[in-house]
């Protein structure tokens, strides 16, 4: 089948990467997106989370970079630091033939690393508004060369209290520049965002998306709060979810959930906001792999996060925002996929209840919960599932990635080792070219290099017999 994406006039290193992601077919945010940034219009776009816009930006932005340049062409704000890293890696999935370089940036790591990623080439910055208004006030984000800006979830922005630091990025940032917002909603303090900063910004709203999607089921258990956790475990033994997502509101409760679930043997991990920034990405990359059944987490887990196959997610605690209530379904039922969305709550009166069934217009059908025969009648087989991991998830990037090896040198800065030391060792080599040279990376006493077309072992045979600034260097297959 012919890939829709063509009619797009994009390069083929863009739809050789998009073929290999699994996009075949636009969705409608991408149809309407697409075209409107591939002629540099200011868009402001109203499309809910899960509706395909990262792609719907990454792949024209991505088109539109130009390579040689090594400043970055190409700023993007999201709210929350799981979701900026995971547009980074969306991006350089789409970007990996054309070899685009993005980094990603956020508060609660540290500075001096993201400094020196900052100093190697890079295309495409994806930040939250704090920790890069700090990089381009330090002056080790460059934003003279900046030609598209993109405001990802504005609502969320301003729901979090970013919105002045988001102006404070505009007013450092070029006039001369496309800008792209995309939100769920548009308040009036996201409108007059764009009436002052977007030039006749075009205005484009998916609106075939429901609420709600059809694909998942909701059900309610009336439970009292002292009885929680034994209900959830019930449900979760009668329910044998292939993967799911706890939510609760605060991280007090996720530690005690995910204590209780640990003790009980099963397959678990957490994630909250007291968490150190690096254990709550391992753990959402290792939930993306299916390396656990099941995360407990706060609602940092409930924007933007794709992972693929949740079929279950559980509200230990009612959101207390009913549009958190959305968000925290929606990473399930994705991509067509059935999805079960299955709440706890003290009884039919609950005012949260009341106010998320009418934001999303329809009763919540209430569930007795199992009874002690029909757990003790699953509990084997169901210990048999929950204590196991589920099955092994393909990973996005595999399918880019089948031709293309990470290489690793143990030589970097200290050995006054730079970029175009490497690419003329590896041009050396006979049967490689500086189009089989991805991104590289150079640190302080190792480098790391993408070679693309199948011509990892090649080079690394090369460079085993080569010298790089008149030093043999030690070259291997990066370890993962």
């Amino acid at each position: 089948m012919k890939n829709e994406f063509n009619k797009f006039n994009i390069s083929d290193e863009i739809l050789k990467a998009i073929e290999g992601l699994g996009y075949k077919k636009p969705s409608e945010v991408q149809e309407k997106v697409i075209p409107e940034i591939l002629r540099n219009k200011d868009l402001v776009v109203k499309s809910q989370t899960g509706s395909g816009k990262t792609a719907a930006f990454g792949i024209p932005l991505c088109e539109k970079i130009d390579w040689d340049e090594n400043k970055p062409q190409v700023l993007v704000l999201a709210p929350t630091r799981e979701l900026a890293v995971q547009i980074s890696e969306d991006v350089l999935n789409i970007g990996r033939y054309k070899r685009i370089n993005s980094v990603a940036i956020f508060g609660k790591q540290a500075i001096t690393e993201q400094e020196r990623k900052l100093k190697q080439k890079t295309h495409i910055v994806v930040g939250t508004p704090g920790r890069v208004l700090d990089h381009i006030d330090r002056g080790s984000l460059d934003v003279s060369k900046i030609k598209y800006f993109v405001i990802d979830e504005a609502d969320e922005m301003l729901n979090m209290g970013f919105i002045r630091q988001v102006e404070a990025v505009i007013r450092r940032i070029s006039k001369k520049k496309v800008t792209l917002l995309f939100s769920a909603t548009i308040p009036d303090e996201i409108k007059n965002l764009c009436d002052k900063h977007m030039s006749r910004p075009v205005s484009i709203s998916i609106k075939s998306q429901k609420l709600v999607n059809d694909n998942i089921s909701h059900s309610v258990y009336f439970v009292d709060y002292n009885e929680k956790l034994e209900a959830l475990n019930n449900v979760l033994i009668s329910e044998m979810p292939e993967t799911s997502v706890v939510f609760c509101r605060t991280k007090e409760n996720v530690d005690k959930v995910y204590d209780y679930l640990k003790n009980k043997g099963y397959s678990t991990n957490k994630i909250h906001g007291g968490m150190m920034q690096k254990d709550r990405l391992n753990t959402i990359e290792q939930f993306r792999r299916g390396e656990f059944r099941i995360l407990v987490a706060t609602d940092i887990a409930s924007r933007g996060i794709d992972i693929e196959g949740i079929t279950h997610v559980i509200n230990y605690d009612i959101p207390v925002e009913k549009e958190a209530y959305v968000h925290r379904i929606g990473r399930t039922g994705r991509a067509g996929a059935k999805g079960k969305a299955l709440t706890l709550c003290k009884d039919s009166g609950d005012r949260y209840l009341n106010e998320i069934e009418s934001y999303i217009g329809f009763k919540i059908e209430s569930k007795e919960l199992p009874s002690k025969e029909e757990v003790s009648k699953c509990i084997e087989k169901a210990f048999s599932v929950l204590k196991t991991r589920p099955k092994k998830k393909k990973e996005k990037s595999n399918a880019v990635s089948k031709n293309i090896m990470k290489i690793y040198l143990n030589g970097g800065k200290k050995k006054k080792i730079r970029p175009g030391d490497i690419v003329g060792a590896i041009t050396k080599i006979p049967g490689v070219t500086g189009e089989d040279i991805g991104i590289i990376d150079v640190q302080d006493i190792a480098s790391y290099v993408d070679i693309l077309n199948g011509k990892g072992k090649i080079v690394i045979n090369g460079l085993k017999a080569a010298t790089i600034k008149g030093k043999k260097l030690k070259c291997d297959r990066a370890r993962k």
